[in-house]
């Protein structure tokens, strides 16, 4: 957290220590907290308790306040909270949104190819596919096509970006933002993957199940049918 850390112990403040008098107990129990103030880096990234975080691109440069709870991490700025996550257990590890550093990536491509977090930035394994096959076709275009891809499903719909390219590729069909543009336009068109064709069955065919196979009255009578005149039950020699 740098020099500016001056992480405290509660979220509780008391008064009357100075007067001699007892405060008056809280209606519920505060909750403690840490607290700190970081600045983004250019990377969309802040740093608190040794992991890293993203928040949105339009704070880069700006200072906010993290509030680290028990079970979650809060970023407040301009008093008001802007982002709120679950907090990492343990150290160096890091939890970055595509969505919030989207902005950043289109503006630098060229970053994606080293990009420390780079496998953050395939939401569903057709993103990666896509991306490869898109690496195959026109390596030279390839990540402004794909960024161009990832800043769709970030602003209209993740599920139907990843619809449309799922679509493409089973089709084998060139992967391009057009193509995957022209999918979400006709999405109610695309067959969802769980669906599955049963073709209706001829009831008939299961009278053939009784021809010659041993049946017997399950009602309770004891009485056991016969088939072809021969009791149930019975051992049926050279019958098939």
């Amino acid at each position: 957290m740098g020099r500016n850390r001056h992480f405290g112990h509660s979220a509780g403040e008391f008064s009357g220590q100075n007067r001699g008098d007892v405060a008056p107990l809280p209606d519920r129990r505060l909750e403690s907290y840490s607290r700190g103030r970081v600045r983004v880096d250019r990377g969309s990234l802040i740093h608190a308790d040794r992991n890293v975080y993203s928040v949105h691109s339009r704070l880069i440069g700006e200072w906010v306040e993290v509030r680290l709870y028990a079970e979650e991490l809060e970023v407040w700025y301009g008093e008001q909270v802007v982002e709120q996550t679950p907090r990492l257990r343990g150290r160096q590890k890091h939890h970055v949104n595509y969505r919030h550093v989207i902005d950043w990536l289109v503006r630098k491509p060229g970053a994606f190819e080293n990009y420390r977090y780079r496998e953050e930035m395939f939401p569903t394994i057709r993103f990666r596919l896509a991306y490869d096959a898109l690496r195959e076709l026109a390596p030279a275009s390839a990540v402004r096509t794909y960024l161009r891809i990832l800043e769709l499903a970030a602003r209209e719909d993740e599920s139907a970006v990843d619809d449309a390219l799922r679509m493409l590729l089973a089709e084998e069909r060139v992967v391009t933002f057009e193509a995957v543009q022209e999918w979400m336009g006709r999405r109610d068109d695309v067959r969802p993957v769980t669906d599955v064709e049963v073709e209706a069955a001829e009831l008939s065919s299961f009278d053939t199940l009784f021809e010659h196979k041993e049946v017997w009255d399950g009602f309770g009578d004891g009485v056991e049918a016969a088939v072809g005149g021969v009791p149930a039950g019975t051992a049926l020699a050279g019958v098939s």
